[in-house]
């Protein structure tokens, strides 16, 4: 945070570090040649294989970079449908409008979970990719709490002369720390944002791999040639001056990532997870594929009788940050039936797993609250009406403001990540 708040905001440096459009950038090439270098030892690769561009600012903005570094428009994709734990970056559109601009440019197919499993189901994968005959198979997720396997989706790109692309946003602090598989060994590309798991500052990387690719049948060496079309595509195809600011922020968190205290943090991360998982079913809740082997849990409300918004408000109200989010037979992502809790930032807190068992049962209570808030509903109503029905009940406003005292006196024995009360100039 020391960094991304420093006078590197100001510095603006288009172009590769030895190759920029301005003078005075001294110090912004040795960061950029830094973080690539760090970048590779966090996730213990050669850089004779692989290669990392540090510049892009989001990780959809890397996708599609990434895709149009190595496709033609409207050369095809396969990804994981968004209801079914999909992210709108890897292409997702319904029968009647394309969502992401990825798939104005490109044609995109989902893949989809078994639904009697919860887990991807790469048998369909595989047929779908027989007929759709896609260019990049995405291998990545925003709402999937189970460990991918890349070997088979390595098979199937195979098979399919595509290419595969590992989306590892949620998981990179994981497979940082050798606590979850990683994807390195599989894929052609992998993405990742900076500032999930990982814990870094908002921003993104692109991994690529280089140097020989196969011996063709006249015994020649046939090397990749991503670097140099992944980089032109970054810059300057599209973006223009990198973020420094952010880059520098990012060397620091790279290096906190090859540390003991990081990887006992990772798995601290799944061992709370587990527990969070435990006593959620354990209250009678449906996780999507029964469980977790990551940092998340995916709650499907449908047989509470209650939609994710209306629990995230109730959420909201007592101070639990949350999110709704789809699951498998969702058709809205803005009214879906579930809801999306991790453990990373509460892990970065301290809470062990027996704080967990606390954070299980607050969000019982909130959806509990948010059962009896909607039975007094009139039929057929919408969220403002839901919210109405709380403005207009002294009962359930006094029901919210207990749970939000308790969760607040819970939450104050942990200490605040990046900043300390005390220090505020503005702290009333």
């Amino acid at each position: 945070m020391e960094a991304v708040g420093s006078i590197m905001t100001n510095s603006y440096s288009e172009g590769y570090p030895g190759a920029r459009y301005y003078g005075g950038i001294e110090y912004a090439d040795i960061i950029e040649n830094l973080c690539k270098e760090r970048a590779l030892e966090a996730f213990r690769l050669d850089p004779a294989k692989w290669g990392v561009n540090v510049q892009t600012f989001t990780g959809s903005i890397a996708n599609f970079l990434t895709y149009t570094a190595l496709l033609k428009p409207h050369e095809r994709i396969m990804s994981l449908d968004l209801p079914h734990g999909g992210h709108l970056s890897h292409g997702y559109q319904t029968a009647t409008k394309k969502i992401s601009l990825v798939s104005v440019f490109f044609e995109t197919m989902p893949y989809r979970l078994d639904e009697s499993t919860g887990y991807i189901d790469y048998d369909g994968m595989d047929r779908s990719a027989s007929l759709f005959r896609p260019k990049l198979i995405v291998a990545g997720a925003t709402a999937y709490s189970r460990l991918y396997d890349y070997a088979r989706i390595r098979k199937i790109c195979d098979k399919h002369k595509a290419i595969m692309l590992a989306d590892m946003a949620h998981l990179a602090g994981l497979v940082a720390a050798d606590v979850n598989p990683s994807p390195f060994e599989y894929a052609d590309i992998v993405t990742t944002t900076t500032n999930k798991s990982l814990r870094g500052p908002r921003g993104a990387l692109i991994f690529y791999r280089k140097g020989v690719k196969e011996i063709n049948k006249k015994g020649e060496e046939v090397v990749y040639d991503y670097e140099d079309k992944i980089n032109s595509a970054v810059f300057p195809g599209f973006q223009g001056s990198p973020h420094n600011h952010k880059i520098a922020g990012l060397v620091i968190a790279l290096k906190q990532a090859t540390t003991p205290e990081y990887k006992a943090y990772q798995q601290q991360v799944l061992n709370n997870s587990s527990k969070f998982a435990q006593c959620l079913i354990e209250k009678g809740y449906e996780l999507v594929s029964g469980g977790t082997d990551n940092h998340l849990v995916l709650i499907n409300l449908k047989n509470k009788g209650i939609d994710g918004s209306r629990v995230e408000k109730v959420l909201d109200w007592v101070h639990i940050a949350a999110n709704k989010n789809t699951v498998p037979g969702d058709v809205s992502a803005m009214v879906p039936g579930g809801i999306r809790m991790g453990t990373p930032a509460l892990t970065s807190r301290g809470f062990l797993e027996a704080d967990f068992v606390k954070v299980a049962e607050f969000f019982d209570e909130a959806l509990k609250l948010a059962l009896k808030i909607k039975a007094a509903e009139p039929k057929g109503t919408k969220l403002k009406d839901f919210e109405a029905t709380v403005q207009s009940n002294k009962e359930f406003q006094y029901e919210i403001s207990k749970l939000r005292h308790e969760v607040e006196k819970f939450s104050k024995q942990f200490a605040t990540v990046g900043f300390e009360k005390e220090t505020m100039k503005y702290r009333d």
